[in-house]
C-alpha cells in the first residue's frame, strides 16, 4: 500500500516501528534538511524554543543547530522519539541536545514550554486525533507547527527512471513533489476550522540535495519503511533492481553525484 493513511492499523504500527531495526543506517545515510526549508518553517515563530517531535536519529536537530550557529543567535532545541535505538543514535551524535524518549501523543513536556514544533519525515506516522490536542498543548500561544518532508526530484529522469524500477516501496508517490502537495495538503495536520487551536496550513518547497554513490543510494533507499517490512527476498530483490539501474545510468554509474531533492513543508500556526 502507497500511503499511511491506507494501511490498516497494524500494518501502519509495523511500518512506523520498523526503523529501530535500520538505526545505524538511518544515522548514515538518510539526508538532513535543506537550511532554507527549516527558516521558512520558524520564521513565524515567537521564540526559540524548539522541538523536533519524532526526532529519529537527529537528522532535523542537526539542521537546526546548524541553522542556530548560522545565525548568530542559537536555538532552544529539545529533542523527542519513540524508538529506543533511534533515540540512541541522535544522543550518540548530539550528546548536548537535550533528547526524551516520548511520541507524539505523549509529549514529556510542559504546556507551553516551546515555540516551534517541527517534524522530519515523521508527522504522516502521528495519530493526530491524539497528537494534536498534544501538540496545542506544548506550543505557547502563536507557536508553529511544522512537517518537514525530503522528497526525490523526480523532475530529473535519472530519478523518475528510479522511482519506476523500484516501485512505490522505495520511492511512493507521496516521496515525490507534484503528489505530496496533493495528499500532504489534505492531512497530516490537526483541523483547522473555526473551532481547532490552528490557522489554515501553509505549503513551500525548497531546493536540496544529497551527495551519494550509487552503493550509498541503495543504501538510503533501504531504509524506507516500505523496503523495511518487506519479506528479506523481495527486498534483496527490490535493492539488487536498483543496485543495476544505477549502474546503467551514465548520471550514477561511477563515483559521487548529487541526488536532487526537494525540502517540501507544511506550516501551521498556533492561534493566539
Amino acid at each position: 500500500m502507497t500511503f499511511t493513511h491506507a494501511l490498516t492499523d497494524g500494518e501502519r504500527q509495523r511500518h512506523r516501528s520498523s526503523f529501530g531495526t535500520a538505526a545505524g543506517a538511518y544515522a548514515e545515510h538518510r539526508p538532513d534538511y535543506a537550511p532554507a526549508a527549516v527558516r521558512w518553517a520558524l520564521a513565524a515563530a515567537p521564540g526559540p524554543r524548539v522541538l523536533d517531535l519524532g526526532a529519529g536519529t537527529g537528522k532535523l536537530t542537526g539542521t537546526l543547530l546548524g541553522l542556530g550557529d548560522a545565525l548568530g543567535d542559537a536555538l532552544d532545541v529539545v529533542a523527542v522519539e519513540p524508538d529506543a535505538a533511534m533515540l540512541a543514535e541522535l544522543r550518540r551524535d548530539l550528546p548536548s541536545v537535550r533528547a526524551f524518549q516520548g511520541s507524539a501523543e505523549t509529549i514529556p513536556l510542559p504546556d507551553g514550554s516551546v515555540d516551534a514544533v517541527v517534524s522530519g519525515n515523521a508527522m504522516h506516522w502521528f495519530d493526530m486525533a491524539a497528537a494534536g490536542p498534544e501538540i496545542a498543548r506544548v506550543l505557547a500561544p502563536g507557536g508553529v507547527l511544522a512537517g518537514l518532508w525530503n522528497v526525490f526530484d523526480d523532475g530529473t529522469d535519472w530519478v523518475a527512471g528510479l522511482a519506476r524500477v523500484t516501485g512505490p516501496a522505495a520511492i511512493g508517490p507521496r516521496d515525490v513533489p507534484a503528489a505530496w502537495r496533493i495528499e500532504t495538503a489534505e492531512l497530516h495536520l490537526p483541523e483547522s476550522g473555526a473551532d481547532s487551536p490552528f490557522h489554515a496550513p501553509e505549503q513551500a518547497e525548497f531546493p536540496h540535495g544529497h551527495r551519494r554513490t550509487a552503493e550509498s543510494l541503495v543504501a538510503t533507499l533501504g531504509t524506507k519503511a516500505g523496503v523495511l517490512v518487506m519479506p528479506e527476498r523481495e527486498r534483496a530483490d527490490l535493492l539488487a533492481r536498483a543496485r543495476a539501474y544505477l549502474a546503467g545510468h551514465s548520471a550514477t554509474a561511477e563515483g559521487e553525484f548529487t541526488l536532487p531533492l526537494l525540502t517540501s513543508v507544511l506550516r501551521v500556526r498556533r492561534r493566539s
